[in-house]
Order: structure tokens, then C-alpha cells, then sequence
């Protein structure tokens, strides 16, 4: 494909190619500079820091546990140990207020010892042994990671155990000598958006190169991955094509043979001892009846195989609630549900050929979150409670039971008694009502006050009640309201909601979140001119079409780790992947509708635009820099009012440790207090 290059600041290529080279390092040095000049030194900025940086190094948060093989683990960042420290204790010692731990890892040590930025990015279990893990590292945070085989007894890495270098891999045990894997074998191994689409089974001892091919992908597919259900009794492997982000085909292996399960392509689907469990993005007939999009059902697995087709609802969505996720203990499967963007729980239970389904007696407010803890030997499982102004509380609950023991409880970062939370609803530009939350100081509809409203309006992905010390810390004390809008593109209303804003309606999400700020306007919480607004990744998309399309609305911009060149963002790294989305650019049709809210094909000189921040970070490998660059060259080149900050590492997330997590946060927050008048309350 052939572009045309004016400038470094119009050149994609350069811009990509540049991410380690001089034009692109002495660009962002530049911008970083004279960015920072300006925020670090407003009197408000060191103080916010301060204060950002101790809640997140707090001895008081919630150190939240995965159980294995009878352990507690949980990954702990603080002042001392600012890489991280994975450790260990038992149930028992969990439950008291401070439980002492074993330190499995130390992160820090590790990267001093080896002379590497090492990020922690996560474990791959040897189930149900739980006496061997796959551990992964990632240089800066990226998404590209190492993967080494650690023993959880002699708290080691297995010398000449099973390694990998740095790559998008994708891992899994099959037993302890044989292993999944998807990595970069070479040419031709990767899909187009830079994942996995072979799937090989590895065995100890062999080199990588010997690995026996199980699945391949095609070209044009998003990726492919293996992975093994060790649930006693049931043991099973699966192999799993994934065609683009929502449609996939699934493959029971039996030996050396794949049997493809005949779900819908858009629909999700696992194994559940004797069931199959199906979650549905569309409508599906079977045998005559008709199962509602954003239903969950459940069939026998082996009756499913043999064309049996007897099938049981275990949840069918209305018009306000939804299935938010689904965890399984031993005997139970745990439905959170989402009632107009309120969680609750139905448990149901598994009575000879029969679900039992009860609903359990939890709190009413705010957001649910539920976890097993071993989901083949337990029906214990953790329940977390939480909302805008109460700090989040960690509970352990068993199946069957309306028992909560409180087990941890987050500290009240700030005084929450000075605010209030109501839910709100607009109405979008064809009719439709859009719920949003606002939080508020008490008595604040007397005056209209500086206002952040944050949205997201993509991959099914809800946006719910949430407690943050830094944003109590760094906006509500301020004088600020807080506002999350549940516009269309998530996933608050289940899959119609999601489909909804799907590729050519994508204008739809914009159009939900201009109806919130209108909105909000005319009740009198806010003006334009005290409006800011806030998204990361496919939320910086939204923003970044905000800023574009409707400037007159808002006072101030914050653009995080963006897509903003929607011409060629699928050809940026992970990109590819994500036109089940967006679309694709290069088919004419759809880059039409593409092209009609591209935030970098549609700022002009001339306009007024709000001020915008832009930040992103240089080890992001999902979404390229590369948006956030242009687009700030572009406005300035164009004599807008631009700030860009870029950190050295972070990956997608923007920020690798606690105190690049404060600097970032201070900067965003100085920029916003600066921008709209907020002062403390």
C-alpha cells in the first residue's frame, strides 16, 4: 500500500520506523520537555504527585490472591519493592490482618541481577499440581513478553527448564513435560496483527524447533491458541481458532484428532465437566426454538458431540440487564448479572440432570466482582464489593451459602461524606436513553462546577461503579465531578449494546457520549467551558473524534495511548486484529465511514479546538505511539494548543511502576485542574 509523505509529521512510516531513531526520540524529547516545564511547575503538581504516590504504595490496599495447590498468591508493588514481589501465604494466615508471606520472586532482584527493565506480566499453571508455573516478563511492559519455567518448590527457575524469548507467545500445560505453544517459530507463524496462528505441542527436552504442529491458522486469521481443562475426571484439550475478536471456531483434541464443536462463530463456548457452556453474541435455532442474543446456555458436552441437541437457559437477558461474567466453583456456576449497570448474583446448581438456580443475598450497591477459589476442589469463592465512595471490601463466600466473611477492606483514601452519586439518563440523537453516572459535591446543583467525563464505547467492554483513591485524591477534593457514561459500543446492555456502535455505527458511540455532556450541561452541573473529558486506547479514539467533531462541548481533552490514524491503524502492530471492530480501511466502502470521524484526517487549521494533553508510551506494542504522535504534530504544525507526554515504558498501560503510575496520573490531573478552574473544595 503506497502513502504519500510530504513531511516527517505526515509519513507513517517514518513515524513508525522511527520509534527507536533519532526524528521520533528527539521529537518526543522535545514535546516532553516543554510539557512538562508547564505542569511540573504548577505549585499543585509536586503535592498531587505526593499524594498519588503514597495511595499506591499504601501497606493498606487490598493484596488481592490467586489459590493453588493450597496457596495464596498475590503480586505486590510498594516503595521498597517498586518492580514488584510475588509471594505466598495460606488461607488461614490470609485472614489475619497482616498475614506473613513467603517471597516466591523479587522482581527487583531479578532485574538487577540481569540488568533488565523487567515488568511482571503474569503465570501459566501446571494444574492441578499447582507445583510448576510458566512465568512471564516483559522489557518496559509491552505485550511482547519472555517465558520461564519456575518450581513453586524450590521457589527457582528450572535450569534448562522450558523457555522462550521475547515474543507475543501464547502458552499452556498440557501435563508436566508437554506444553501448547504459539510464539514466533518464523516467517509465515505470525498473523497479521503479530499474534500466534500455529499452535505446536512441545515436549521437555526437545528444542522448540522439534515441536509437532497440532492446529495452523489461516494467514488472515487473528490467531490460534491450545489449552488443557485438567479438571479431575474430566480431563479434555481444546484448540481455539480465533477467526477476528468476536468470531472463533473451537476443537475438541481426542489423540492426534481435532472435532470441531458446532457453536456459532460469534459465539463463546467451554467445557464444564459433563456440560458444554455457550455464550451467545446472536440469536441461535436449534431444533425450532430460537435462543436471545446475550443468552447463556448449557448442554451436555458428549450428547452436544453426538448431535443432541437438548439445551437448558441458564441466563436470557430483558432490556436492562445483562451477563457481566461467569465463574464456577465444584458444585456451582456464579451468574454476575448486570441490572441497568447495578450488579447482582444468581448461583445455580447442578441437581442431577438439572439446574437449581437461587439468587444470593449481597450487597445492592455499586459493582460485583466474583472469583473462585479452586474451582475443582472448592465451592469457597472471593466476592468483591464496590462503588464510587466506598472502599472496595473483599469477602469469602461459599455456594449454597449468604454468608460473607469480610476477609480485607481498602482504606478510605479521602473523606467520601462531602459527595453524592446519582445515575442520570440522556438521550442520544436518535432517541435512545444512555444511563450515566456523576458524582458530585452535596449541594452542587447551586452552581455549575469543573467536570470529567470519562467513556470507553467499545469491545463490549462496561464501564462500571469503581472506588480510586486518585481520583477522589486528584479531582473530587478538587472541586471536580466525576461522570462515567455507559454509551453505546460497551457491553452494559449485553451484545446488542456492543453491536449497536459495531463498525459503520461507530458514529453512535460518539453520539451517546455528546448526549451525556449535553446532558449534563443542561442540568446545570457543568459548562462547556468547565467540561473535560478523558479515554485510553479505543477511549482515546472516542475523545479524539470528540475533539474533532464537537469542540464547542468540552474545555479540555486527555487522550490516552490513542487510535487516531484510522487508515492505517491496522497496519501498527496489533492493529489488524481489530477490524471485527473498527473495519477495514482498505476496502473503499467501509473506509468511508472510517474516514467521516478519523480524528487525524479530520482536525483542521482554523478551528478552535479545545486544549488537548496526549499521552502515550514508547514500549506500547498494541496500540503504535505512532497515533499520538501525528496527531500532536499535525495540531501544532495547524497552531493548535498541544501537550504530549510520552513514557519510556509501560506498555499499553502507560506507566511500568507505582511512581511512573503518580507522575503520569499528576501530570494529567495538574493539566485538567489548570485547564478547568478546579480548586480544592
Amino acid at each position: 500500500m503506497q502513502h504519500e509523505s510530504r513531511d516527517e509529521h505526515d509519513d507513517p512510516w517514518l513515524w513508525l520506523e522511527a520509534v527507536d531513531g533519532e526524528p521520533a526520540r528527539a521529537w518526543v524529547h522535545a514535546r516532553n520537555a516543554a510539557t512538562e516545564a508547564e505542569l511540573e511547575s504548577d505549585p499543585r503538581f509536586a503535592p498531587l504527585r505526593e499524594r498519588l504516590k503514597g495511595i499506591l504504595d499504601s501497606s493498606d490496599k487490598i493484596p488481592y490472591v490467586g489459590v493453588h495447590g493450597g496457596w495464596c498468591y498475590n503480586f505486590w508493588r510498594d516503595a521498597i519493592h517498586v518492580r514488584g514481589m510475588w509471594r505466598r501465604t495460606t488461607l488461614d494466615e490470609y485472614r489475619k490482618p497482616a498475614p506473613a508471606w513467603e517471597t516466591v520472586l523479587d522482581l527487583d532482584a531479578l532485574a538487577r541481577a540481569e540488568n533488565e527493565n523487567w515488568v511482571w506480566a503474569g503465570v501459566s499453571w501446571l494444574e492441578p499440581q499447582a507445583d510448576r508455573c510458566l512465568v512471564s516478563l516483559s522489557r518496559g511492559g509491552g505485550d511482547a513478553r519472555v517465558v520461564r519455567e519456575f518450581d513453586l518448590a524450590t521457589l527457582a527457575f528450572v535450569p534448562d527448564g522450558f523457555s522462550l524469548p521475547e515474543a507475543k507467545s501464547d502458552v499452556s500445560w498440557i501435563d508436566r513435560d508437554t506444553l501448547f505453544v504459539g510464539t514466533d517459530f518464523g516467517p509465515g507463524s505470525l498473523g497479521e496483527s503479530g499474534y500466534p496462528r500455529i499452535v505446536k505441542e512441545w515436549k521437555r527436552g526437545a528444542p522448540l524447533a522439534a515441536a509437532t504442529t497440532v492446529y495452523e491458522a489461516a494467514p488472515g486469521d487473528m490467531a490460534a491458541s491450545g489449552y488443557q481443562d485438567n479438571s479431575p475426571g474430566w480431563e479434555r484439550a481444546f484448540v481455539l481458532r480465533q477467526i477476528d475478536f468476536y468470531t472463533s471456531e473451537l476443537f475438541w483434541r481426542r489423540g492426534n484428532q481435532l472435532q470441531r464443536i458446532d457453536k456459532p462463530l460469534d459465539a463463546n463456548a467451554f467445557a464444564l465437566r459433563d456440560q458444554l457452556i455457550v455464550e451467545l453474541r446472536s440469536d441461535w435455532t436449534i431444533d425450532g426454538v430460537t435462543y436471545p442474543q446475550g443468552a447463556l446456555l448449557a448442554t451436555g458436552f458428549d450428547d452436544f458431540l453426538a448431535g443432541r441437541r437438548a439445551v437448558e437457559v441458564l441466563f436470557a437477558p430483558t432490556p436492562t440487564t445483562s451477563l457481566d461474567g461467569v465463574a464456577a466453583t465444584r458444585t456451582s456456576l456464579l451468574l454476575t448479572v448486570l441490572d441497568n449497570v447495578k450488579n447482582r448474583i444468581t448461583e445455580l446448581r447442578r441437581d442431577g440432570k438439572r439446574w437449581i438456580r437461587r439468587e444470593v443475598a449481597v450487597p445492592g450497591i455499586g459493582s460485583l466482582g466474583v472469583s473462585a477459589l479452586d474451582s475443582d476442589n472448592s465451592d469457597d469463592y472471593f466476592l468483591t464489593v464496590t462503588d464510587f465512595l466506598h472502599p472496595t471490601t473483599l469477602y469469602l463466600m461459599r455456594a449454597g451459602s449468604d454468608e460473607r466473611e469480610p476477609l480485607k477492606a481498602m482504606p478510605a483514601f479521602f473523606e467520601s461524606a462531602p459527595y453524592d452519586v446519582a445515575q442520570h439518563t440522556a438521550t442520544s440523537g436518535d432517541g435512545t436513553p444512555v444511563p450515566y453516572f456523576v458524582v458530585t459535591g452535596k449541594g452542587a446543583n447551586n452552581a455549575p462546577a469543573p467536570a470529567l467525563l470519562y467513556g470507553y464505547g467499545g469491545f463490549e467492554v462496561s464501564l462500571k461503579p469503581f472506588y480510586s483513591g486518585m481520583t477522589g485524591a486528584a479531582w473530587l477534593e478538587q472541586g471536580g465531578a466525576y461522570v462515567l457514561a455507559n454509551i453505546r459500543g460497551g457491553g452494559e446492555f449485553g451484545p446488542r449494546w456492543h453491536q449497536a456502535a459495531l463498525r459503520q455505527h461507530r458514529q453512535r458511540a460518539f453520539d451517546d457520549f455528546y448526549a451525556v455532556a449535553q446532558d449534563l450541561v443542561g442540568r446545570g452541573l457543568t459548562t462547556p467551558q468547565q467540561l473535560g473529558i478523558m479515554g485510553g486506547s479505543n477511549g482515546g479514539l472516542l475523545v479524539g473524534a470528540a475533539l474533532t467533531q464537537r469542540p464547542e462541548l468540552f474545555g479540555a481533552v486527555v487522550c490516552q495511548v490513542p487510535l487516531l490514524d484510522m487508515q492505517r491503524y491496522h497496519l501498527l502492530l496489533a492493529g489488524a486484529s481489530w477490524m471485527g471492530e473498527y473495519g477495514d480501511p482498505d476496502q473503499p466502502e467501509e473506509w468511508t465511514w472510517l474516514a467521516r470521524y478519523s480524528p487525524y484526517h479530520n482536525v483542521r487549521p482554523g478551528q478552535r479546538y479545545p486544549r488537548v494533553l496526549f499521552t502515550s508510551s514508547t514500549r506500547d506494542d498494541r496500540v503504535h505511539p505512532a497515533h499520538a504522535r501525528k496527531m500532536a504534530a499535525r495540531m501544532l504544525d495547524q497552531g493548535h494548543d498541544v501537550l504530549y507526554w510520552e513514557n519510556t515504558e509501560g506498555g499499553h498501560a502507560g506507566a511500568a511502576d507505582n511512581a511512573q503510575i503518580a507522575r503520569m496520573q499528576a501530570l494529567t490531573y495538574t493539566f485538567l485542574l489548570r485547564t478547568l478552574g478546579a480548586h480544592s473544595a
